[in-house]
């Protein structure tokens, strides 16, 4: 079984660095401009989504499917989720150092996301959506997870208009390291 060793992966985040695999190669990533959803007041949760909160459609889990969540954010016609990809992130899962939130209802898991976790800092790698407003749930319950441990930095790797809609920004890449170093050296 090929994967990445997971040293190599966990000093690449604390670098800035993440993996994606594009046309069976692994490619390393440092985007100019980082996108970042804030853990304090800016946080911003869509009218639409808090009557979804409060109708609580789904059951919140963590790490209880990390694999299929994997899977399931792999399923669209252009992924960076390849087999060493996989592999390489559910043994990061196996020694604790990426997780999933999952939203599950009475017909299955229907939305979640995964990513990596170094101390202060979660880097969001994927998220799915099988119905309505089940990746944007998942992403909720990890802010208020985030929170609840005093995390600093939720980085989502690049900006895009959906994560906007949550207060995400975007910093350039010399003002996240340095964001990032601070965070790690705490």
């Amino acid at each position: 079984m090929k994967r990445i060793h997971p040293g190599v992966l966990l000093d690449a985040y604390a670098r800035g660095i993440f993996p994606m695999a594009h046309e069976g190669e692994i490619q390393w990533f440092s985007p100019e401009m980082r996108g970042l959803i804030p853990l304090d007041e800016r946080f911003h949760i869509p009218q639409g989504l808090k009557r979804t909160l409060r109708r609580k459609p789904f059951e919140i889990r963590r790490d209880t499917a990390f694999r299929e969540v994997m899977l399931a954010c792999a399923e669209r016609e252009e992924t960076w989720i390849d087999d060493v990809i996989l592999e390489s992130f559910c043994h990061l899962h196996e020694l604790g150092c990426a997780h999933s939130v999952e939203c599950w209802d009475a017909e299955g898991l229907q939305g979640g996301l995964y990513g990596v976790e170094l101390p202060g800092v979660f880097f969001g790698e994927s998220m799915f959506s099988r119905k309505t407003d089940a990746s944007k749930v998942a992403l909720v319950a990890l802010v208020e997870d985030l929170r609840e441990r005093h995390f600093k930095l939720l980085d989502t790797q690049w900006m895009t208009p959906h994560l906007s809609q949550f207060g995400g920004y975007a910093v350039p890449r010399e003002v996240y390291l340095g964001m990032l170093r601070k965070v790690l050296r705490a």
